[in-house]
Order: C-alpha cells, then structure tokens, then sequence
C-alpha cells in the first residue's frame, strides 16, 4: 500500500518469541552483545552462512560489513608484535568517518527550485547526496527509500556515526494539496486506537519480513494543527519486539500546494526535550518557493491529495519509509554497539576472522547448514558464553 511517514527504534538483532536456531554439534560462537541489554544478545555460530540464509535478524551481512570496516585496522595491528591502544585506533576510524562530512550553514536551496531551510546556529545541514550515503550506505537503508530526501539537520557536535547522534531527516512528498478543513473535527482518541489496531494486524506481515514488530503506545505529543502556519505536528510512542525502552518518532508536515515537506526527529525518548527546543526555528526556517505556497493552491490546475490531515497522521506509515526508519535505527545501533562493546567483540573477532573471511567470500570447509546460535541466557538476564 502506498503510504508516507517514518517509524524509528532502536532495536536491534530481534528473534520471533519462543523460536531456537540449534548450531551444529561441534562449531564454536562468539558474542556480539557487548554494551547492550539483555534483550539485544546474541550469538553467532562460526560456520559458514551463505547470502541467501533468512532468519529473523535484519540485516546482519550490514552489521559485519560496518563492523569490518571500522576494526580492519585493528585487527591488522593484532597481527603484529607490538602492543597498539586498540580503543584509540577504533575512535580514530570512527572519527574520521564523521569528519568525512562536509556540512552547510545559512540559508540552502531545497530540491529543484522546491523551497529553502534556514539552519539554526547550533546545527548544520548535510546535503541530500551525502544524507543518502548515510542512510543506505551507513545506516542500512535500501536506495529507493531515500529518494525522496532532501538532505539532514544535525547538531553541531554530532555527526552521523555519533554515540547518541540525533537528526531531522528533511524529505518531501509530491502527493498534491492536502485540504486542512477537518483539522478541527477529528477526534485523535478514536484515531489512535484505529491506528493501533492497523499496527497489530501489520504485525505479521513486517516480521515474516524480517522487521520488527511494534505496539503503538500513545501519543507523545499529541496532534496538533497550525493553522497560520499550515504546519502538523505529532509525535508518537512506540514499542518494538525486544527492545525494553519505547521509542519516539516525532513528525512535522509543511503543507504546501503540491506535497508535504516531511520534518522527521529521528531520537531516542529521553531526547525529546532536545528535539521540541530546535522544532520552532526549524519551521520557521523552513519556507516553499514562491508559487508553490499552501496559499497558491489553484483548484482548477492542482492535484488533490488523497488524504486530509487526519490521512497524514494516520499516514500508512508502515508502507515505503517504514521500513527505511527501522533500518536507519538498526544502523545507530550497530555503532552503539561497536561504542560501548568493542573489547569483547575485538577478542571475538581475532578468534573468529577465519569465520568472518568464508562469510564474506563464501568460501569454507563445512558443508553444514547454516544455523544461528540465540542464547536462552538473554531472558535471565546472564551473557552468552563460548559454546
């Protein structure tokens, strides 16, 4: 279904309830858990796993690229005799992938003529090629998810691979004028339990998919329409399949005569604060060229939209970017863990490199079938050990 929007968590390296991948009697696991909760363990058995094997973690092929590329230079300097800070040569690759951004201030030009942002002081804009770069090549995310984005806000002190980065993804949808008459008339309760309902019958569908599922909880900031401003904001609460701490996806529509200029807070909850102090400036810099106005709108020449302010809300957001937004997360968290749990996963890799060398390559002695070690030691909350 055609939809619009974005959902983020961060969760990451989920399992279906109740299910056990049994390994091979004999192959050897490492773990990749270091730094995260309970609900995030997991451990991967050192036989090969060839490209077509499904299972249910999203994008794992994603999370060792990443994880190879950040600690190649690690690992070759294990291979000598001299002793390195293995930390300080792993925040060194990190920081050089952040400073390989080049970013932009002031006023800039929006898509072809399309409108312009003015950057509030204490963020920065990273324009829309290298803001795809982040999104499919970092985060995670498939190409034709991007399309549509114009470029990303960030805080002056955090870039894309940033420990607790946060951003405004700023995209825009031509999907024609959306009438604003009945902002006033809808009831958001009645609303929000159509969406929740849409959420759990969706369920299925995302998970045999390999996403997570998700429980819509509440709002967070309940809808709100501006109408001199013909701005629409909301945000809502979210909870993901194994993940323990709700997620926040704050939204702002622009309304203009042919599409929506798509303001999304991508954030944990705690950043809320953070996210609501930068929205004002932030719409308020932001401005449709002239012609393209909510007020031109000319009902003789101009495309209707299919939905109305309650359409945008509702938003079949578990559609196209759906699935953009949760791999985007799953890219935050792959860093998370690279951040926080990088001694346990050097020791793991500098035991496992034979492992990680036939993944890729596909090459290997064993002729067993692939198979994915999940520790039942997750649910008491004990780490995974050696197997």
């Amino acid at each position: 279904m055609d939809g619009f929007g974005a959902e983020f968590h961060s969760n990451c390296l989920e399992r279906e309830k109740g299910e056990t991948l049994k390994r091979p009697k004999g192959s050897r696991a490492f773990f990749l858990g270091a730094g995260l909760p309970p609900s995030c363990w997991c451990s991967i058995s050192c036989t090969r796993l060839p490209y077509s094997f499904t299972f249910p973690f999203y994008r794992l092929k994603h999370f060792l690229r990443l994880l190879c590329l950040l600690l190649a230079p690690v690992l070759g300097a294990q291979a000598g005799t001299t002793p390195v800070d293995s930390a300080a040569l792993f925040k060194a690759k990190v920081d050089s992938l952040n400073a390989s951004f080049r970013y932009q201030t002031g006023t800039i030009k929006l898509g072809k003529d399309l409108g312009s942002l003015s950057v509030p002081k204490d963020m920065r804009f990273l324009d829309a090629e290298q803001s795809k770069r982040v999104l499919t090549k970092i985060w995670g995310n498939p190409e034709t998810a991007a399309e549509d984005v114009q470029g990303m806000l960030f805080p002056l002190d955090k870039g894309p691979v940033s420990e607790n980065n946060w951003a405004f993804v700023v995209s825009y949808e031509p999907m024609g004028y959306v009438k604003d008459d009945d902002a006033e008339d809808i009831n958001y309760d009645d609303l929000l339990k159509d969406m929740q309902e849409e959420i759990r019958e969706g369920n299925a569908a995302r998970r045999e998919a390999g996403y997570a599922g998700m429980e819509l909880l509440g709002w967070a900031v309940p809808p709100h329409y501006d109408k001199a401003t013909h701005a629409l904001h909301w945000a809502k609460k979210l909870q993901f399949d194994n993940n323990a701490a709700p997620t926040l996806n704050y939204d702002v529509r622009l309304l203009g005569r042919k599409g929506v200029l798509s303001l999304n807070a991508v954030a944990d909850p705690i950043q809320l604060g953070l996210v609501e102090s930068q929205i004002p400036a932030v719409v308020k810099g932001t401005d449709f060229a002239q012609g393209l106005r909510y007020a031109d709108f000319d009902p003789k020449l101009d495309e209707v939209a299919a939905y109305s302010i309650g359409g945008l809300v509702a938003g079949k957001v578990l559609a196209k970017v759906g699935a953009l937004a949760v791999i985007a997360k799953f890219g935050k968290a792959i860093l998370l863990v690279l951040l926080k749990g990088w001694k346990f996963i050097l020791l793991a890799l500098g035991a496992g490199w034979s492992f990680i060398r036939r993944f890729f390559t596909g090459r290997g002695k064993e002729d067993a079938e692939p198979t994915l070690a999940l520790d039942e030691a997750a649910a008491d909350g004990n780490p995974p050990t050696e197997m």
